[in-house]
């Protein structure tokens, strides 16, 4: 890698820049650049992890990173992307929002200053909610005309749905950033607004603000979209969103997630979401086109963004839980991996005092498990060697099993074939 831009050429995460010369500027010298996250929820998906990481790169480079949650354009919300109106947060779930938000960017953003310049994290709300209308109209609006602003693809796209249009409110969304990139150009020295290239027009809507009323030159960067195979927006699944927050989506979901990433957009996603280097990167290229049935770069990819999100002590037991399933001996996880599988496979629980005298016999348990439909399908299944408990065959209808059996004096582990069921003593 020969320079910062360099990098970034060979990532891909170059789409649109407002001009060349930020390329050079960024291998030298030091800029301070900002990324904005609205507060639509109360944590931030893997769809917004590119951007985090742009942040990240951006002060490995030398450069000041800001990360802006948006207290003040989230009660607005930017229409970019959206084919109605979003809801408006009462105060109460903005802060909720913000303050989860704030948790996120904190792990994943140096703000003690040890690998760069200290990254901020500002809430535009500070100065967006001290602006009055008239100041806002007089020294913000009058720098822009409509015909202006209904040619960016996010209000024209919602112009040409009549029956769903655009209100004022979300239509002053993009004066509202543009005014933020002022706003952070005098208070900070911000020369660079980044984002992804749904955000192209707000970007060019700051960068004409500050020219127009500061007389200086900023500059926007823009990363391409990140889809999946299918053409869908990177991080949603049949089942939603996939979020960074643990509580929503557990280490493992990340990691199978992104270990059944597609062969064609994997190597994408390797240069856009991992700090592996060059050479790293290509011969995963390389292992995916020779060996695709090994899914090394899958592996690496779950690997390296795992790491970053949860840390190395969840990934490891995300691997662990993976590796087990695969190997069916789920049953030889630890504790804290068998807890968190919980949410992953089908669970029972029951009392601790249901295991006092003789215990619980086996195809009873299986069958309130719903593993079989029938105790004598339990038997049948026992006397082929199809029920396993914690990796074992069952020996015969008759077993049971007591507080003994329990693993960490808590968990059952029963299999019929590559279908688990957790049992949950408490």
């Amino acid at each position: 890698m020969s320079s910062f831009s360099a990098d970034l050429e060979f990532r891909g995460l170059v789409h649109q820049v407002t001009d060349p010369a930020l390329l050079r500027r960024l291998d030298g010298g030091t800029m301070t650049g900002y990324i904005g996250f609205d507060p639509t929820a109360d944590s931030l998906h893997v769809g917004h992890l590119l951007q985090i990481l742009n942040l990240r790169r951006l002060q490995l480079a030398g450069h000041r990173p800001i990360a802006l949650a948006g207290g003040g354009t989230g009660r607005i919300g930017d229409p970019g992307g959206k084919s109605e109106e979003r809801p408006v947060l009462d105060e109460e779930q903005l802060q909720a929002n913000l303050h989860g938000i704030r948790a996120q960017l904190g792990r994943l953003l140096d703000f003690e200053g040890t690998t760069g310049p200290a990254a901020l994290l500002l809430d535009n709300g500070v100065w967006i909610d001290e602006l009055g209308v008239v100041a806002f109209l007089r020294d913000v609006g009058k720098h822009f005309t409509v015909n202006q602003m209904v040619t960016k693809e996010s209000v024209r796209a919602r112009l040409e749905r009549p029956e769903q249009g655009i209100s004022y409110t979300e239509f002053s969304y993009m004066l509202l950033q543009a005014y933020d990139f002022l706003h952070l150009y005098d208070t900070q020295g911000c020369e660079l607004q980044l984002g992804a290239s749904d955000q192209w027009g707000n970007i060019t809507m700051g960068i004409e603000l500050v020219r127009r009323v500061r007389g200086a030159e900023v500059f926007g960067l823009t990363t391409p979209l990140v889809l999946k195979a299918d053409g869908t927006k990177f991080g949603k699944t049949e089942s939603g969103t996939v979020w960074l927050d643990a509580r929503r989506t557990s280490p493992y979901q990340l990691y199978q997630f992104l270990v059944r990433s597609d062969d064609v957009v994997v190597g994408a996603y390797l240069r856009y979401f991992t700090f592996l280097d060059h050479d790293a990167i290509r011969a995963l290229d390389a292992a995916t086109a020779e060996r695709p049935a090994e899914r090394a770069a899958q592996r690496a990819l779950a690997h390296e963004v795992c790491t970053l999100v949860h840390g190395a002590d969840e990934t490891a037991r995300a691997e662990a839980a993976a590796r087990a399933l695969y190997d069916r001996s789920l049953a030889s996880l630890d504790e804290a991996a068998l807890a968190s599988l919980c949410a992953e496979v089908p669970t029972t629980r029951r009392g601790h005092s249901e295991l006092d005298g003789a215990g619980l016999r086996v195809v009873d348990v299986a069958v309130e498990a719903g593993m079989v439909a029938s105790r004598g399908a339990a038997r049948r299944l026992v006397a082929q060697g199809g029920l396993y408990l914690n990796d074992v065959p069952v020996p015969d209808d008759d077993a049971a099993v007591g507080r003994a059996d329990l693993r960490y004096d808590r968990y059952l582990v029963l299999r019929r074939g590559r279908d688990y069921h957790l049992v949950c003593f408490e």
